[in-house]
């Protein structure tokens, strides 16, 4: 079974706000990632991107934990190539493009980085052509520059499509879940969107436990209070690790080798039952691993 690194929780932080990039890396994140886009005003945006270079070469010597990406300008800005170039030679863990709708877009952003960088892209999924063909992402593969993760972006989309952002999300978990089976039919990761009203924890919570229903790796956070939350929301529980424990070796005994299906606790467990527990266990393993 390949490593898994959880990414429960991943923290957009303004690349232009010097003492919030210090921060970030105690914070308890999964993922760090640096914004350049959204967060940083156009008149910010060189010092953002020369100040979100140096904390990648700063967390980097200080052997943060958290996953540092960046998330660059848009392809339609005059910004991207010199983010490119910048980024890619600071080294994050990946860089992270908004508004990719279609698989030429990921082939105009790769044609942008220079031949000597070698690390994986993430994809924002915030488009309506995004959501309307999100697989012809997802399998725009590259050896030097995979894809390796689908963020949803549900703000851009609201305000593209005109659709209410309403609790339960009902008029976008379509898209949601196409993107999310476009990933895992690429095999890649897909974190879910970001909940907007940081002062509303009760419906961040239920949005992170509807998220991890819904099988997404974890959630963007757009504030360090809303991080617990995702971190608790998507790890799993007591009560699933000492199940998954009790089944994914079930298999592995010679009075199970033969078998499809047996009975554990008066439940019927299949041979998909253990792989997913073991991949549970991981992931658990994972997090703890983690401190």
């Amino acid at each position: 079974m390949p490593s898994i690194r959880p990414r429960r929780s991943a923290l957009y932080v303004p690349g232009a706000n010097v003492r919030a990039l210090a921060k970030a890396p105690t914070l308890g994140a999964d993922v760090v990632i640096l914004d350049l886009e959204d967060a940083v005003a156009p008149s910010e945006k060189g010092f953002a991107r020369t100040r979100a270079a140096e904390a990648v070469a700063a967390f980097r010597q200080a052997g943060v934990a958290s996953e540092i990406v960046v998330r660059v300008n848009g392809l339609d800005t005059p910004w991207i190539a010199d983010d490119i170039v910048v980024v890619g030679a600071a080294a994050p863990d990946a860089i992270l493009l908004p508004k990719i709708s279609s698989a030429v877009d990921l082939s105009r952003v790769r044609a942008l980085v220079p031949t000597d960088v070698a690390l994986p892209l993430w994809a924002m999924i915030e488009t309506p052509r995004a959501v309307l063909d999100p697989l012809s992402i997802a399998l725009a593969g590259d050896e030097r520059l995979p894809l390796a993760m689908l963020v949803l972006g549900l703000n851009d989309l609201a305000r593209e499509t005109g659709t209410r952002q309403v609790p339960g999300r009902a008029p976008m978990l379509p898209w949601m879940m196409a993107a999310l089976a476009a990933a895992r039919a690429a095999g890649i990761g897909i974190l879910d969107g970001v909940f907007n009203d940081i002062a509303d924890l009760a419906g961040f919570e239920a949005e992170c436990r509807q998220g991890r229903d819904c099988g997404f790796d974890g959630k963007t956070v757009i504030h360090p209070k809303q991080v617990e939350g995702a971190n608790a929301a998507f790890a799993p529980d007591a009560a699933e690790i000492a199940w998954a424990s009790r089944i994914a070796g079930v298999f592995d005994l010679a009075e199970n080798a033969g078998k499809g299906v047996v009975m554990v606790e008066g439940r019927m467990v299949e041979r998909l039952h253990a792989e997913i527990a073991q991949r549970l266990l991981a992931l658990a393993e994972a997090i703890a691993a983690r401190g």
